[in-house]
Order: structure tokens, then C-alpha cells, then sequence
């Protein structure tokens, strides 16, 4: 059985649905409790989880080998969120724009750009009394929280 609390304004006591679920559930079934609001995740609080393992989300963001790089504009042509911008001969990149699609790489004619990790966040698993907890943290000022979901 598959339960999902979502939606609805903030302090309406999702949380507080979703953990009470999961502790009147935990001796019938195996279950587990994903806290997928990476912008302030509080399960938690309510559940008081062994953090056992962790692992960094990273979002790819352009880097430009100038050296290679004709200034052909492609990049920034393809890129639908303003990330990357060719100003005569130069090369501007906007990681905090970027969206991870990877398009200006594929696109570049001269291979001329390679992806990096940006850190957006940080994943957390553990337990809690018989329950798998998993939680998400978005870094403080990202703006992308699709990939730490």
C-alpha cells in the first residue's frame, strides 16, 4: 500500500498526518516515510530518526573551455533558462540559472563545454522505531528543488 500526504498551505498539519500514519502503521507493515519538502522538511521532529547515511545532490552546470570555444553563440541560443550568455569573446555562466539539462554541452560544435557538480542539497536516510525515514535538505538560497526531490 502506497499512502501520499501532499499539497495544501504550510502549518496545515501534513506532517503531523503523514508521521501519525506512519507510527500507527510501523507494527502491520513495513514502512518507510519520505519527507520530500527539502525547503524545511520537520518529520523529524515528530519521529526523532538514527541518521545512518547521507549523500550530496549535485545539478550539472556548464564550464567553458575558452581555449576550445568559438563563440559561436549556440549555447546560449539553446539555452531556454539564460544560464550561459556569449558577450563577443566571452563566455558569461549563470550556475545558479542553470537547470542541469545539459543541452549547450551536447549542442557545442567544439565540444568546447563540459559539465561540473553544483551542490543543491543534501539526501538523508535512517531509521526511527521500525520505520525507514528518508529525508531531503535543499542548501539555503537554491532555487532548484526538483533534483534534491
Amino acid at each position: 500500500m502506497i499512502i501520499s500526504v501532499a499539497s495544501g498551505k504550510g502549518g496545515t498539519g501534513k506532517t503531523l498526518v503523514a508521521t501519525s500514519l506512519a507510527l500507527s502503521l510501523k507494527d502491520r507493515e513495513q514502512v518507510q516515510i519520505l519527507d520530500c519538502d527539502v525547503e524545511e522538511p520537520n518529520a523529524h521532529v515528530f519521529l526523532k530518526p538514527v541518521i545512518t547515511s547521507s549523500e550530496s545532490v549535485y545539478i550539472p552546470v556548464p564550464k567553458v573551455d575558452e581555449d576550445k570555444c568559438t563563440y559561436c553563440g549556440k549555447c546560449a541560443q539553446v539555452c531556454i533558462y539564460h544560464a550561459i550568455v556569449v558577450l563577443g569573446e566571452h563566455v558569461l555562466t549563470f550556475p545558479q540559472l542553470c537547470h542541469g539539462c545539459g543541452a549547450c554541452s551536447y549542442l557545442c560544435p567544439e565540444n568546447a563545454i563540459t559539465e561540473e557538480g553544483r551542490e543543491g542539497g543534501v539526501v538523508e536516510w535512517g531509521h526511527s522505531d521500525g520505520i525507514e525515514f528518508a529525508k531531503g535538505k535543499l542548501n539555503v538560497g537554491e532555487a532548484m528543488a526538483p533534483p534534491v526531490i
